[in-house]
Parts: C-alpha cells; sequence; structure tokens
C-alpha cells in the first residue's frame, strides 16, 4: 500500500490549486517530504481529473506497453510525462518498459513480468548421487590425497639432499 491515500492526494491538490501557493508551499502545510510528490499528482489530476490519484493496479497488454514506449520516443517525453499522459502508477514503469524494449525487443514486453521470479526463494536443492558412484568419489578423493602427500614427501626428500650435496662440496 502507497503512503498517501487517494483521499488525502485530493485534499492536497485541492488545496494548491485554491490556493495557488506553490508546491513547496502546499508540501511545507501538508508535511509531505518531497514536493516533487505534489507536481506529480497536480499533474494526474489535471489529466486524469480523480481517477488520476487513485492507485493504478491495472494489467497492461504488451500492444500497450509497445505504443508507449514508441509514442515517448515519438514525442521526446520524459518518463514522468509519460506517466502523466497514460496514468501509470510512476516514472519508473516507463523506464523499466524502456529497457525491455532496447534490451529484449517487442517480443519482451508481450512477456508477465509480475511478482517474483520463480528462481528467487527457492534455495538450490543438493542432487542426490547414486551410492556406488558416491563411495567412488570419495575413494578417488582419498587415492589423490595420498598421492598429494607421498610427493610432498618426496619433493622434501630430494630438497634435503640436494642441501646435503650442496653441502659437502663447500
Amino acid at each position: 500500500m502507497g503512503k498517501y491515500t487517494s483521499e488525502f492526494k485530493l485534499e492536497v491538490v485541492k488545496h494548491y490549486l485554491k490556493t495557488g501557493g506553490g508546491y513547496e508551499t502546499t508540501a511545507k502545510h501538508f508535511n509531505i517530504a518531497a514536493h516533487s510528490n505534489v507536481r506529480k499528482w497536480v499533474k494526474k489530476y489535471e489529466a486524469h481529473g480523480e481517477k488520476g490519484l487513485t492507485k493504478n493496479t491495472k494489467k497492461y497488454d504488451g500492444k500497450f506497453k509497445i505504443y508507449v514506449v514508441e509514442y515517448m520516443h515519438r514525442n521526446k517525453l520524459s518518463y514522468h510525462e509519460t506517466a502523466v499522459q497514460f496514468n501509470l502508477s510512476g516514472d519508473y514503469v516507463a523506464s523499466k518498459w524502456e529497457r525491455i524494449y532496447y534490451e529484449e525487443g517487442v517480443a519482451g514486453l508481450h512477456e508477465e513480468r509480475r511478482g517474483r521470479s520463480r528462481k528467487m526463494g527457492r534455495k538450490a536443492t543438493k542432487k542426490k548421487l547414486p551410492k556406488a558412484t558416491e563411495e567412488d568419489l570419495i575413494a578417488e578423493v582419498q587415492r589423490l590425497r595420498m598421492e598429494n602427500a607421498y610427493l610432498k614427501k618426496l619433493n622434501a626428500l630430494v630438497r634435503e639432499r640436494v642441501q646435503r650435496e650442496n653441502g659437502k662440496k663447500s
């Protein structure tokens, strides 16, 4: 749920239009942290009336998304202007659609992307190996460890021998 109710937004917008005091003054009067919120609400109200201030939970189809992105490019609109024009819930919606449009093409905008991806909340499950395979792997690890220890010991003996021979020559 959003921080501000649509009734509160309407009250703020009506106060702004009645007093004409400016976005910052209105924001301070209603104790709103960012005056950009007031500006956004006023623009949406002017474009769409009270309907523009309600939470938008519409599902958009791919054709509409493509139309919005191409309209935005054709008319050189910002994300904010596009969101106001089409009554989108926020600037981020237009920017997300544009990113998908450029990265994945037109087909990417036809995909449904709501909610978490299927891969997100799942923990990686370890695949159980057959008992014989598991035993073979354990035996190979033990053999490699023994081989490694043998080579280290051999290397140490060779170094010791070389040092002894170098010691005798001097």
